[in-house]
C-alpha cells in the first residue's frame, strides 16, 4: 500500500508539471477554488431555511466540502470535531453518540438522527454511511419542541444532494491499508426539463479486520458495505413539489463485536481478539419517503410519509463470552418474521416563508408513527457453561419479545420580531405514545424441541409528554446574535424485555426522560465574512434518568429509572481565513456531567453511585484544523492542499461506577493533494501516531478499540 501512495504522488507531480505547461481554461468547481471569504451556510435547524448565523441556539453545520476534506465515511466520525459530542460504536455500526453529557445507552436514543427530513426511529434502523451529503446538522442541547421524542440530548440531521433541473455527477476511488476500499459514483439529471428530476448515488466500503482472532488465526470485522440513495423530482406545477427517495445498506460483517474481555488486555495486546464462536452478521436496512412540498407566496406545506426496515441477523451462533471456551454464544437466524423492525411515520408541517421583514413568523404541525419490533433470540449454553456456574451444559433458551408502539404528536412555534433589534420565541409540543410487549420463553435441549418455560404474556402501557421551549434573542448589528432559551427534551418510556436473567422480570415499565435545558449564546461574524466565532454556555438538568443495565449473555439492555443529574459546560467555535487560501477552525467544549442522585440494585443490595460521572462524556473535547491551499502551474489551474487535524478527547467514563475510563488522548490527521478543474486526488493519514485508546467498553469489561492508523488515496472526478 505504501508503494502505491508513493506511486500515486510521484504520478500527480509528474503529471502536474505536464499540464501546467499548457492552457487548461477556466477551473470550474469549488475543489478547485482557492477561498477568501468564509462559507455562507443555509441550515434548517427550525424545520425553515436560515442562515447559520441568524439561528437563536447551537447548530454546527459540516458542508459536502467539508465532508470530503475531513475524509468522513461514517456518521461517527464527527466524534470531537463538534463541541461536547462523542459517538463510537462497538464493532457492530451501532453508535453510541453523547452531546452535553446526555447519552444513547439503549435502543431508545437520546440524540436523534434524521436523514433528509426522515426521524430515524432507534438505533437498529438509521443508516450511517455518508453517501452523496449535502451537509450535516448538529443541533446541541433538547430540541422536543420540533423534533419530538428522543431529541433530549439535540439532533444530528444528514441532508443528502437531491436532483436538480441540470446534470451533475461523480466518481470517486479510496483506496487503503487493510484492505480500505470504498467506491462513490452518481448521477442526477433533468428527465424531464423543468418536471422531473432523477438521481442515484451508490457506494461500496470494504475492509480487512482491524482486528485478529487468535482462536482461528484469521482476520476478524471484515467488512463488505453496499448503499444506495435514489431520487426521483416532479413539478406539476410552479408551487408544487413531489420528492419520492429511497435509501438501503446491505453489511455483511465476518466477525461483529471485536471485543476483548477488559481494558487492560485490550491495550496490552491491541487488535487481537480469541473467539472461538465466529458468524457473519447480516444487516440490511431500508428507508423510503414519499414528500408533498407546497410553497405559497406567504407559507408552505410539507407532508412526509416515510417506512424504515432494518433486518439484523448471525449466520449462525455469535461469540457471547469473547473466549476460547465453549461457554456462551447467541443464535437469531428464526426466519424473516423475526428480527425486521418496521416503522412507519407521517409529518404534515406548515410554516411562514422566511421573511426579515415579517414581524411574526411561525410554524406547526402533526407527527405519527407506528413501529413493529419482533424479536426472537436463543441464548446457548454450550459444553463449558459449568465453569461459570450453570447446572447444565449444552442448551438453549429462547426469548420473544414482541414490541408495537404507536404515538402522535401536535407541535407549534412563533417567533414575533418587535423591531429589527429584539425577537421572542415560544413553542409548545405534546406527545403520547403507546407501547405493548408480548413475551414468550422456552427451553431446548437438543436433540429434543423447545418446550415453553414462559407462555404468552403481555402487557401495555401509555405515555405522555409536554415538550416547551421560549427564547429571548438581540441583534446589536448586523453580524452579531445574542441568545438565551429554555427548551425541554424527553426520552421515551417503555418495558423491560425478557432475559435468560431470572432477577430481571420482563414486563417491568420504566417513564420517560426529561431533560430541561439553560443556553446562553453569542454568535459573531465580521472582519469581511473572514471571521466566525460562536459560543454557549449551558445547563441542563435530567430528571427520571433511565439507567441502563446489559443483561448478559443476550445482550439485552434492561432500564430503570433511578437517578437525576446535571450537565453544565461551554463550548465553542472559531473559523478564521487570515489569508485567501488559509483556512483555521478551532472548535473545543467543556462539560462537567454528573449524577446528582443515582442508585442502583446489584446482587440483592441498593448501591449508592451518587457524584459519579456521566458515562461516554470526556471532560473536554477539542479540533484545531489548518488548512492551506495555493494555486500552482502556469495559469493557476491546479491547488494544492495541504491539511493537518488534531483532534483532542478528554477523559471519560464507561460504566456508572466509574471504574472503568479511558484517560485524555490526541489523534492527528493528515490530508493533502492537488485538484484540477473537477479531477482531484489525495493523500491521506489518520490517527497519524497510531495512538491506542478506548472508543468503546460495556460495563461487564468488554472494549472495543478506536481505529489504528491507517492511510490511503483519493481520486475523485465530478461533473
Amino acid at each position: 500500500m505504501k508503494k502505491l501512495i508513493l506511486a500515486c504522488l510521484l504520478f500527480l507531480t509528474h503529471h502536474t508539471l505536464l499540464i501546467a505547461q499548457v492552457d487548461t481554461g477556466n477551473v470550474s468547481r469549488s475543489d478547485t477554488i482557492i477561498p477568501s471569504i468564509l462559507e455562507t451556510v443555509v441550515v434548517t435547524a427550525q424545520k425553515t431555511e436560515q442562515k447559520l448565523q441568524r439561528v437563536p441556539m447551537a447548530v454546527s453545520a459540516i458542508t459536502s466540502r467539508q465532508v470530503r476534506e475531513y475524509r468522513l465515511w461514517s456518521l461517527d466520525e464527527i466524534s470531537s470535531l463538534v463541541p461536547n459530542l462523542y459517538s463510537a460504536n462497538p464493532g457492530d455500526n451501532r453508535n453510541v453518540t453523547a452531546i452535553r453529557g446526555i447519552v444513547t445507552t439503549s435502543y431508545d436514543p437520546a440524540v436523534v438522527t434524521y436523514v433528509d427530513g426522515v426521524n430515524q426511529f432507534s438505533l437498529d434502523t438509521y443508516i450511517p454511511q455518508l453517501l452523496d451529503v449535502e451537509r450535516i446538522e448538529i443541533l446541541r442541547g433538547p430540541q422536543g419542541t420540533l423534533y419530538g421524542r428522543n431529541a433530549m440530548g439535540g439532533v444530528i440531521h444528514v441532508i443528502t444532494k437531491k436532483p436538480v433541473n441540470q446534470t451533475r455527477g461523480f466518481a470517486e476511488i479510496s483506496l487503503g491499508n487493510y484492505g480500505q476500499q470504498q467506491y462513490n459514483a452518481g448521477f442526477s439529471t433533468a428527465a424531464v426539463p423543468g418536471k422531473l428530476y432523477a438521481g442515484a448515488a451508490f457506494q461500496y466500503q470494504g475492509r480487512e479486520g482491524f482486528y485478529r482472532n487468535e482462536y482461528t488465526g484469521t482476520d476478524f470485522d471484515r467488512q463488505n458495505i453496499f448503499s444506495g440513495n435514489y431520487y426521483l423530482v416532479y413539478r406539476p406545477a410552479d408551487r408544487w413539489k413531489i420528492s419520492l427517495n429511497a435509501k438501503h445498506s446491505n453489511n455483511r460483517n465476518k466477525g461483529p463485536f471485536p471485543l476483548a474481555p477488559d481494558p487492560t488486555t485490550a491495550l496490552e495486546q491491541p487488535f487481537i481478539v480469541n473467539q472461538n464462536a465466529t458468524a457473519t452478521m447480516q444487516d440490511d436496512a431500508f428507508n423510503g419517503s414519499l414528500s408533498l412540498h407546497y410553497r405559497g407566496p406567504q407559507w408552505e406545506m410539507l407532508a412526509q410519509t416515510a417506512y424504515q426496515s432494518n433486518y439484523r441477523v448471525y449466520d449462525k451462533p455469535l461469540d457471547g463470552d469473547f473466549s476460547p471456551l465453549d461457554i456462551v454464544s447467541i443464535f437469531n437466524n428464526y426466519g424473516n418474521e423475526f428480527n425486521r423492525v418496521k416503522v412507519w411515520t407521517q409529518e404534515i408541517r406548515f410554516n411562514s416563508l422566511p421573511d426579515a421583514a415579517r414581524k411574526l413568523h411561525w410554524t406547526a404541525g402533526t407527527f405519527l408513527f407506528s413501529q413493529d419490533n419482533p424479536v426472537k433470540q436463543a441464548t446457548i449454553f454450550g459444553e463449558d457453561a459449568p465453569l461459570i456456574g450453570m447446572p447444565d451444559a449444552n442448551f438453549a433458551l429462547i426469548n420473544t419479545n414482541e414490541g408495537r408502539n404507536q404515538g402522535i404528536a401536535f407541535f407549534g412555534q412563533l417567533q414575533y420580531r418587535f423591531n429589527s433589534h429584539w425577537a421572542l420565541t415560544g413553542g409548545l409540543r405534546y406527545d403520547y405514545e403507546y407501547r405493548r410487549l408480548a413475551v414468550s420463553g422456552s427451553y431446548q435441549k437438543e436433540p429434543d424441541p423447545p418446550f415453553t418455560i414462559l407462555p404468552d404474556t403481555s402487557d401495555s402501557k401509555s405515555f405522555n409528554a409536554l415538550s416547551p421551549k421560549l427564547g429571548l434573542e438581540f441583534t446589536p448589528s448586523g453580524d452579531q446574535l445574542l441568545y438565551l432559551t429554555y427548551s425541554r427534551g424527553f426520552r421515551a418510556g417503555g418495558f423491560t424485555q425478557l432475559s435468560s436473567d431470572p432477577s430481571q422480570p420482563p414486563l417491568f415499565p420504566y417513564d420517560p426522560e426529561y431533560s430541561d435545558n439553560l443556553e446562553l449564546g453569542w454568535k459573531f461574524q465580521g472582519w469581511g465574512q473572514r471571521l466566525r466565532f460562536n459560543a454557549a454556555l449551558f445547563y441542563t438538568r435530567v430528571t427520571d434518568a433511565q439507567i441502563p443495565t446489559l443483561v448478559l449473555p443476550d445482550a439485552i439492555t434492561i432500564t430503570r429509572n433511578a437517578g437525576a443529574m446535571e450537565s453544565q459546560g461551554l463550548e465553542w467555535e472559531l473559523s478564521l481565513l487570515p489569508l485567501k487560501g488559509l483556512e483555521l477552525q478551532y472548535n473545543a467544549g467543556w462539560v462537567r456531567a454528573r449524577y446528582n442522585t443515582l442508585r442502583l440494585s446489584q446482587n440483592g443490595q441498593e448501591v449508592n453511585y451518587d457524584g459519579n460521572r456521566q458515562v461516554f462524556t470526556p471532560t473536554q473535547n477539542s479540533m484545531v484544523m489548518i488548512q492551506y491551499g495555493v494555486p500552482v502551474g502556469i495559469g493557476g489551474h491546479f491547488r494544492f492542499t495541504i491539511r493537518g487535524e488534531w483532534i483532542f478527547t478528554g477523559k471519560q467514563y464507561f460504566d456508572l461506577a466509574n471504574t472503568i475510563s479511558q484517560d485524555g488522548y490526541s489523534v492527528f490527521n493528515i490530508r493533502t493533494g492537488v485538484s484540477y478543474k473537477q479531477y482531484g486526488m489525495h493523500v491521506w493519514l489518520r490517527n497519524l501516531a497510531d495512538e491506542k485508546y478506548i472508543a468503546y467498553a460495556y460495563d461487564f469489561g468488554g472494549t472495543h478499540l478506536g481505529n489504528p492508523k491507517t492511510y490511503g488515496v483519493t481520486l475523485s472526478a465530478r461533473f
